[in-house]
């Protein structure tokens, strides 16, 4: 007997079934995967799944319902939420402890209130993050900006309460000008000259996910804190420097992550009036069986230590160390589900099977910017667990988009290179679950892009009833903006 198995990787849920399986090629893999052949004593062939990371069938419908029936949308589980941030919140530590959660990572209000009951606190990106925030609830007191581009407003934001990273010399001079020789508090974003990606084994060469090394934009870099550079400049304006803050990159290697650290306590040695270090985020977050998660105890257990022999060496200066986690948090907490609505074929040799969705980068951008993999679980239209069935089949899933990157199931790492999937046999009408879209989907997604609405978010309490906290965008909303022909 005779099984057609992809190489790609199954679904989460799949695999965690003892029976499940992956085959993985040989070779190099061709930019265009083709199927393996195994017999059926090779492997074991699992079942479907009857559940999702947190979803099931009657969940999955449940949320479609408060959303008023139309899919894709967002669900959020609140009870994952919530054991994240606790796993954060006890991130080791010397001196004290400041968790803030990187907002870009998923922006919605409710979100942000929740981390907020927490006593997580806000790292922001932009000065519209940080007014988005502050209209959520969040005092401005518990934001910190580091941004790529210094809001024109920075000193009316600074003047509420918000505490801003000069993440660049010119950043910084701006920034004393206009607070000249008045001893405000200012931190300093430090390239420490090492990044870390999740698709790229090397800490200096280019990486979409590194925003550490020679080939990044982000931070001073640190040769201009040694040199004296920095210093001058903070002397120049009367500036106190009161945190240094570094991050490399997303999918941090604990080793690296570690090496970073130490490195960074030696820039808060030049500033004896530094009180706290904010060593940024990025912890590798597994959304497959193959991947490792990072392990908060393991790599933070170092770096308190770190942070006392720091004390013992500097006059007894105790620092405090801050984190931003924003996957972390948020990344398993989220799925997108979705409808399938096409299901087409290709007949020759290299043929495929091709789920069309009723979502796609519109809504999971991931897929096509990195070829990041994505578990993936397909429930049955009737939202009943009894009709989950047992085929199985192998396919292309693609977004609704008329752009031919529009692809969920890449090779990983190769967002221009088909892959396939073997999950439970898809008819048009049933739910595709895409896991691991809490964190970098609705809040990086393509939104509008052909003209497709905002997609609903629904948030899934520790109960299990859903709550609609976004609804979907009106197709009036998408052009509100737009004016006549002025002539």
């Amino acid at each position: 007997m005779k099984l057609s198995i992809a190489y790609s990787l199954l679904t989460t849920s799949l695999i965690a079934n003892t029976s499940g399986f992956v085959i993985k090629p040989t070779q190099k893999q061709t930019s265009f995967v083709r199927s393996m052949t195994a017999t059926a004593d090779d492997v074991a062939v699992s079942k479907p799944p009857s559940k999702s990371i947190f979803l099931t069938p009657e969940l999955a419908k449940s949320c479609i319902d408060v959303a008023g029936g139309t899919t894709p949308l967002y669900a959020y589980s609140l009870e994952k939420l919530n054991t994240h941030a606790d796993m954060c919140l006890a991130f080791p530590n010397a001196y004290g402890l400041t968790v803030r959660y990187a907002m870009k990572a998923c922006p919605n209000k409710a979100i942000l209130q929740f981390f907020n009951s927490k006593g997580i606190q806000i790292d922001a990106s932009s000065g519209y993050e940080v007014r988005r925030a502050i209209a959520a609830g969040i005092p401005p007191e518990n934001i910190s900006l580091s941004t790529q581009e210094l809001p024109s407003d920075f000193a009316e934001l600074v003047d509420m309460g918000i505490k801003l990273n000069a993440c660049s010399i010119s950043q910084l001079e701006r920034f004393g000008e206009h607070y000249a020789n008045t001893n405000k508090k200012v931190g300093i974003r430090v390239n420490p000259g090492v990044g870390s990606g999740g698709f790229s084994s090397s800490t200096t060469s280019f990486s979409k996910t590194n925003v550490g090394g020679p080939t990044s934009s982000f931070g001073i870099w640190y040769t201009f804190v040694e040199d004296g550079t920095v210093p001058d400049i903070v002397k120049k304006y009367g500036l106190e420097v009161e945190r240094i803050h570094t991050h490399i990159g997303s999918g941090s290697e604990p080793s690296i992550w570690q090496q970073v650290a130490k490195k960074s306590l030696e820039f808060c040695a030049i500033f004896p009036t530094v009180t706290a270090l904010n060593l940024g985020g990025g912890y590798k977050v597994g959304r497959n069986p193959n991947e490792a998660t990072t392990n908060l105890q393991d790599i933070g257990k170092p770096v308190s230590e770190a942070f006392e022999t720091f004390a013992k060496e500097n006059d007894g200066r105790e620092l405090r160390l801050e984190i931003e986690p924003g996957t972390y948090l948020v990344a398993m907490a989220g799925a997108l589900v979705s409808t399938v609505q096409d299901k087409v074929s290709t007949t020759t040799d290299e043929g495929r099977v091709f789920l069309k969705l009723d979502a796609g980068m519109t809504d999971v951008l991931r897929p096509s910017l990195y070829g990041a993999i994505h578990p993936i679980t397909i429930f049955p239209s009737s939202g009943k667990s009894e009709d989950i069935g047992s085929d199985m089949e192998s396919t292309v899933v693609v977004g609704h988009c008329c752009e031919s990157g529009d692809l969920m199931t890449p090779q990983e790492g190769q967002p221009e290179s088909l892959g396939e999937r073997l999950s439970r046999k898809a008819d048009i009408g049933d739910l595709l679950i895409i896991d691991g879209s809490g964190a970098y989907c609705s809040a990086m997604s393509t939104k509008n892009y052909n003209s497709f609405p905002e997609a609903s978010e629904v948030l899934v309490d520790m109960d299990g009833t859903p709550h609609l906290i976004r609804e979907r965008q009106s197709l009036d909303d998408i052009f509100k903006n737009e004016k006549d022909l002025p002539f």
